[in-house]
Formats: structure tokens, sequence, C-alpha cells
């Protein structure tokens, strides 16, 4: 072989090297994953669905929701593979579904209209379950009898038991989250609907005063419709926290400003939880936006959320989370993708505002920059959607690869359409232990992901890695609006 001919032939393997590089990044398209994650959210809806519903193997449900204290409690969602509607994560997934567009809500495209009517499914469902003064409602559903059947939400018969906290048994962590959803949906609607962001402040301004008036926990309050499902395990005042922090984002109102100052130490500074129960890294991240620029609170605030990114480093001494050989971020408990798509939303913000005012964080040796933190977040969310040692996507209808057997009681059985016929509490069991996948494909559902050494059981008995929920999505809503335009602004 001459050498002019190796040469080409060299410059050919490179080339198509290249081009095979090219094509992996490629892959990865934010915009469709974005409008899957939103799409995700329909098939999730409980109530009367409306004409514009585009999850079409879903119908009506739960009709008759709250007739048992006699409260309209139609609506809301369905916060896993279960027909329960809990509201204190569905109160969080709404916060976070609201706090995407409030960042990132200009990025979104033709995706803003639908995103906006995610949050709005929530916030409906949640004027309900403050309608009243000093009762709000924490719960539809009894969760031990629901968990003992396996029929569509379409079909279910177990009860429909409402659960809430009065003055006399109190719900801080429900009600705080709740006037969090609230308020930060109502900066959400600002620009598009003034009059509903208007009635979505005044009812949180009432559910925050009802929280922090009458404090309590709604473990004890709600009992066994909480626990062992959705207990709150460190305490309530990071949902008042975290709900004044919103109010005073929505409203610019001092008190709410001096409530989170004046509270904040009452937290662990150590802990680096963001999700349905914990919320010390989200309000940190949050006020920092405002606290950076003011010298009299910054260090109450911007040191803690400078320890939470550098603690995201691999090499870093504070490390707070472990990185599988695959590179997806880990943190003790089930589900997990519920802590990288949650995290990987801080990464970003913060990223955001650290740009804004020139900022870098020491980190031991390293010093680093919004770009490395952005970079963080977006191997998280390439590997969820694909760009991992399986090649498997982690979210239901995207890519060529994605679990085909979730734990979801919906996608397992049989729609209404197929087949009409009631199937009663334990009639769908034949439907969980087919080998066959799913017969609807619950689309932009993300799961609980892989295990530690980056293997994955693509099997309905293994709720832990196959079952979806609302607060894993939420969060991604924003990651992916942002990585569709991956500019630091």
């Amino acid at each position: 072989m001459s050498k002019a001919s190796w040469l080409v032939r060299i410059t050919v393997m490179v080339m198509m090297m290249m081009m095979i590089t090219v094509k992996s990044e490629d892959s990865i398209n934010y915009e469709e994953a974005l409008g899957k994650s939103i799409l995700f959210f329909e098939g999730q809806r409980s109530g009367k669905l409306p004409p514009s519903q585009r999850m079409k193997w879903r119908n009506d449900s739960a009709l008759s929701d709250g007739s048992d204290i006699r409260i309209d409690m139609v609506g809301g969602y369905y916060d896993a593979g279960d027909n329960v509607k809990f509201n204190f994560p569905m109160a969080f997934t709404t916060t976070m579904l609201a706090w995407s567009v409030v960042e990132f809500g200009d990025l979104m495209g033709t995706e803003l209209k639908n995103a906006l009517d995610a949050i709005r499914w929530g916030t409906d469902y949640f004027l309900k379950a403050t309608k009243f003064p000093n009762i709000v409602v924490a719960q539809v559903g009894n969760p031990i009898a629901d968990h003992d059947c396996w029929e569509r939400p379409e079909d279910m018969d177990t009860p429909r038991t409402s659960y809430f906290v009065t003055p006399q048994k109190p719900g801080s962590e429900l009600a705080g989250e709740i006037a969090a959803a609230l308020a930060a949906s109502s900066m959400a609607f600002r620009t598009t609907d003034a009059s509903y962001s208007n009635i979505l402040l005044d009812r949180a301004i009432q559910v925050f005063d009802f929280a922090n008036k009458y404090r309590g926990s709604y473990n004890t309050s709600v009992g066994e419709g909480a626990c062992p499902f959705y207990c709150d395990f460190n305490g309530y005042m990071d949902e008042l926290i975290w709900g004044a922090s919103w109010l005073y984002k929505a409203t610019n109102t001092a008190n709410y400003w001096d409530f989170v100052k004046s509270n904040i130490q009452t937290l662990d500074a150590g802990l680096f939880d963001f999700g349905w129960d914990g919320k010390q890294a989200g309000i940190n991240v949050l006020v920092s936006q405002w606290a950076m620029g003011d010298s009299g609170s910054a260090d109450l605030f911007i040191p803690n959320a400078d320890k939470l990114m550098c603690s995201f480093l691999p090499n870093s001494a504070t490390k707070s989370v472990s990185y599988s050989k695959g590179g997806l971020l880990f943190k003790p408990g089930g589900s997990n993708l519920q802590h990288a798509t949650a995290l990987s939303f801080l990464l970003i913000v913060y990223a955001r505002y650290m740009n804004a005012v020139n900022k870098t964080i020491p980190c031991g040796q390293e010093v680093v920059d919004p770009i490395r933190l952005i970079n963080i977040a977006k191997s998280q969310a390439d590997y969820i959607l694909g760009k991992n040692p399986l090649g498997m996507s982690y979210m239901v209808g995207y890519g060529s690869k994605f679990p085909e057997k979730i734990h979801h009681r919906g996608s397992v059985i049989a729609s209404l359409d197929a087949h009409p016929a009631h199937i009663g509490c334990r009639d769908g069991d034949e439907y969980f232990k087919s080998d066959e996948p799913n017969p609807n494909v619950l689309t932009g559902a993300l799961v609980g992901g892989p295990a530690y050494d980056d293997s994955f059981q693509d099997s309905r008995y293994n709720c832990t890695q196959s079952e979806p929920t609302t607060y894993i999505n939420a969060p991604f809503v924003g990651v992916l609006a942002y990585l569709n335009k991956p500019t630091v602004t």
C-alpha cells in the first residue's frame, strides 16, 4: 500500500469515527424528550378527562372523590403506579413543574402550553383541597386497600377515603408544600392568566398561614394514610421555610423573607437532600438568587448552596453522592432517578444564578464554574436518555430501547377500548404476571432506574426499578427545557 493510499484510508477511518461520535451525540433529542416528559402527566390524571386529552388509552376515573367528606376532590394526579392521590408528593410535583416554567418557560417553545396545562391540573385540584378555611385535604384513597388490588383506575372499587388535616390535627409539611405549589404556580401563570395567578397567590397566603399557625406533622394526623407510604422523615420546618421562600419570591413581601432568615438555622445545614420530603437543598438554591445580592443574609444560604455544588464532584472531600461506573448519580433509597433528576435541576438553576453574577466556587483544590455544573447535570440527563452501559433509555417511549414492563396499573391492564368489561380487584393479576410488554405505553414516564451496578430489571415485580412517579418526571421537565437550549444564561 502506498503512503498516499495509507493516508487516505486513515483519513476516511477518522472521518467515520467522527461521524459515529456525532451520531451518538445527536441521538439525544432533548426537544422530543421534553415533550414526552410533559405528556406523561396526562397518563397520571385522575378525574374527568378533557377533550384535549392526548393519552387516549386513559379514561375518566374517581369521579366521586371527596364525597365522603362532602368536598369535591375530583381531579389531581395519581402519584405513581397505584391509584391513590397522595397530596404531599403531588404538591411537590406541582411546585417543580411550576419552578420549571418560572426558570425555563421561555425555552419550552410550543411545549409551554402543555407544561402550564400540567400545572393547572394540579393547582385546580389544590384549590379544591384548600377551599374551606381550617381544613386541608391530605389524600384521597385508602392506600392499604388500593395496594391489595391490581386494577385500572377506571374500574377501581376500593375505598376512596378522604384524609384531611385541621387545627386540632395539623399537617404543616403538607400545607406548607401546597402553599409553595400555589405560590410557584402563581408565578408560572402571571403572564398568561393574571386572574388565575392572583387566585393561586391569595390561596397560597391563606394556606401558609394555616400551616404556620397550627403546627404539627401530618404523620400523626393522617396516620396510616400517610405512613409508611409518604411519611415525613425530617420534620415540617423545611416545608414552612420552603413555602415562605416561594411566597417571598412571588410577593416580595419582607415578612416572608424575615421568616426564612430567622428559621433557616433550625435545619441541618449538612443535609443535601431535595425531593418530596427534604427541601433543604432546594431552599438554599432558590433563595440564592436574591441572597447573592444581599450581603446581610448571603452567609445564611450561599455557603450551603456552594457546599451542595461541591458535593457533586466525584473527587470532592465533601461528596454527598456516589456514581455508578456508568456515571449515574446515586443516593440511598429506592427509585434512584428521583435524586438524579431533582439534583440535576438544582445544578442547572444554581449555575444560571452564578453566571448572572460571574460567580465561581472554590471546591478544595478546584475552582468550579457554571459550565462544570451544567456538564454534571447534562451527564445525568444523557445517561437517563440512553448514554449508559445498557444503551437503554429510562424514559418510556423514548429511544429504541426502553422499559416495557413497568409497574403501573393503567399501563399493564387492557384499556377500556380493548376490554370494556369491568376488571375487578384481583382480575388484573393475569396482566401483571404476563411476560408480554404492557399493552398501554405510558409515554414519557421515567422509571425508578437502574441499580448501582448499572443493571436494570425490566420487570413489574421490581417496583423500585420499574415504577414511574410524578416527582421523578417533574424536575426533569426543567432540565430538558434548559438542555434543549444549552447556553448558560
